[in-house]
């Protein structure tokens, strides 16, 4: 995205190639997240969902129509995460199948 200043967009350049050298292709300014923080696999995005759902449930603050869009918002990230799960699940079923033919092959 092009500054309209065009000192700050030399900088912004300057910076961001300086990361893409040295092997860091994420943006300049963004703060990495610790490893514990990293989310691996789909249980794990699950899990997060349903603790951001649960906090908008409880957020006073915002008025019901917020909360349904943002739920609703979340319920659809949600059924990814699942459908990638059981992807996995069956992947892994299927791969354990061919193993055990192959070994029995041999």
């Amino acid at each position: 995205m092009p500054y309209a200043n065009a000192d700050t967009n030399r900088e912004y350049q300057r910076e961001h190639k300086r990361l893409t050298r040295a092997g860091d292709c994420r943006t300049p300014c963004t703060t990495r997240l610790p490893g514990e923080f990293r989310l691996r696999t789909a249980r794990d995005v699950l899990e997060l969902l349903e603790q951001q759902v649960d906090a908008v449930r409880k957020d006073a603050d915002a008025s019901t129509l917020e909360k349904a869009r943002t739920v609703g918002y979340l319920a659809g990230i949600s059924l990814r995460a699942i459908e990638a799960g059981d992807l996995a699940a069956r992947l892994e079923a299927v791969e354990s199948v061919l193993k055990q033919r192959r070994e029995n092959l041999a």
